[in-house]
């Protein structure tokens, strides 16, 4: 009798440290949207050296991040009654911070590339750009064509897609990636490159602010056809739908065209 008693009682610590487990698990397991309904605020990722899309500006004394992308991840925490906040980082570690639970979030004018779709979810595509160059105003006769670029020395941004169109539409030109465009811009102005692939709107934006670059007449074939999207985490579909839902509101109302207008005059 007793050899059964205590068999009894192992066997149902054995079945509590079980239940225990597979709650430990599922909270675990928990969704993004969960954490930022609990939490109150919606923790959005991005890389702020890309006007009009994110940047920083001097606002009362105080450093604050703005842009288009901002604009829209305010909208995003709005529907979903939360506050938001931004995490400045490099873009190239936007994607591992997503993957972490760092940030909840990445608006930073990503493109949805396959690669990318491996590790992370995206939204729809909330804006399309044209690929373009900056190069030095000396320079706008020299490199109008693609050929013209061939032999050049090409700064992209590391991890972007610009690095991905200069590997595969420019490989025998010589490839510098930094962290942020601010840099690549002073390599430019440096001679330390020749020019720089980016985005059309980002390329007018650095141009308007500095002196002795254009925007060149070069235009990149874009992979896979893609725009900009919003990454999330993988297994998120309720985030994904409720962030798509206001994409769509936004664009159907014009807010989005307003954002970016507001935030191309904001950063002149």
């Amino acid at each position: 009798m007793k050899c059964k008693k205590i068999s009894f009682l192992l066997m149902t610590m054995s079945i509590i440290v079980m239940m225990a487990g597979c709650g430990v698990n599922a909270s675990s397991q928990s969704s993004t949207l969960d954490r930022v309904k609990a939490s109150g605020k919606l923790v959005l990722g991005t890389s702020a050296d890309y006007p009009p899309f994110e940047f920083h500006m001097e606002e009362n004394g105080q450093d604050k991040i703005v842009g288009m992308d901002i604009s829209l991840g305010e909208e995003i925490a709005k529907d979903l009654g939360v506050k938001l906040e931004v995490k400045d980082m490099d873009f190239d570690g936007l994607l591992a911070a997503l993957t972490t639970d760092n940030v909840d979030v990445v608006i930073a004018s990503m493109n949805a590339t396959e690669e990318r779709k491996k590790s992370v979810d995206f939204s729809n595509v909330y804006y399309m750009a044209q690929q373009k160059t900056i190069i030095r105003e000396e320079d706008y006769d020299k490199y109008k064509t693609i050929d013209s670029l061939k032999n050049a020395k090409i700064g992209t941004q590391k991890g972007s897609i610009q690095e991905g169109i200069a590997q595969d539409q420019l490989p025998d030109a010589g490839l510098r990636s930094l962290a942020k465009i601010t840099d690549l811009v002073l390599d430019l102005k440096a001679k330390n490159v020749d020019a720089i692939i980016v985005e059309n709107t980002v390329a007018e934006a650095y141009v308007k602010n500095t002196g002795g670059i254009k925007v060149g007449e070069v235009v990149f074939e874009t992979p896979d056809n893609t725009g900009s999207s919003i990454a999330i985490k993988k297994g998120n579909e309720g985030l994904v739908e409720k962030i798509n839902a206001t994409i769509d509101r936004l664009k159907k109302d014009g807010s989005l065209d307003k954002f970016l207008l507001d935030n191309i005059n904001l950063g002149e």
